[in-house]
């Protein structure tokens, strides 16, 4: 009798509990978006479209341009006004066919779905941006909403150096009367990896 192999059973049954992931294809990595955002984009699509004698090689079919504006409210991604859909449509269908490519569609919905999130990131700065300055008339964080903040987290081992220094690396030098701005606050959050 052959001796058993041993690991062979282990590995295959901590694979298969393992939950799978769904592979990125080739347009969710041209258009930054994740498996699963994709799949829900295709669902939509799906939803409006039809084969057309037009589009041969469109194996998922193309959706009417007037359909293009409910597929984008079912994704939860509304053009904000009659311009920007105007300029959406252009966008998915410049030659004036009337209908509209799975791939472009992606495309399109993908940027909606980025500035979303971008558009929800700079709300959450200008929330923090608040949280400094909160009841102060100036537009700006100073020293003393530092000092403030810093003490509220209960740090009492940040001096004023350290607090200064901060003010000066966010405002380029300009001084600490300068204070930091909205702009500037914007500027630091983004360097530091947060949007």
């Amino acid at each position: 009798m052959p001796p058993k192999r041993r690991g062979a059973p282990a590995a295959a049954t901590a694979s298969s509990s393992a939950p799978k992931r769904a592979r990125q294809s080739k347009l969710a990595k041209e258009n930054n978006i994740s498996a699963e955002e994709e799949n829900e984009m295709k669902e939509v699509f799906q939803l409006f479209s039809a084969p057309n004698d037009r589009f041969p090689g469109e194996k998922d079919g193309v959706i009417p341009r007037e359909d293009v504006r409910k597929a984008l409210v079912a994704l939860g991604l509304p053009p904000t006004d009659s311009t920007e859909l105007s300029d959406i449509l252009t966008a998915l269908d410049p030659t004036a066919t009337g209908f509209v490519p799975y791939a472009p569609f992606v495309s399109a919905a993908a940027a909606k779905l980025r500035s979303r999130d971008d558009d929800a990131m700079a709300a959450e700065v200008d929330d923090a941006f608040q949280l400094f300055t909160r009841g102060s008339d100036g537009p700006i964080i100073t020293l003393s909403h530092l000092r403030r903040i810093a003490r509220d987290l209960k740090e009492d081992g940040i001096g004023d150096d350290l607090l200064k220094d901060m003010i000066l690396e966010a405002n380029g030098g300009a001084g600490l009367s300068a204070g930091v701005t909205l702009e500037q606050f914007h500027d630091v959050m983004s360097r530091a990896g947060v949007f």
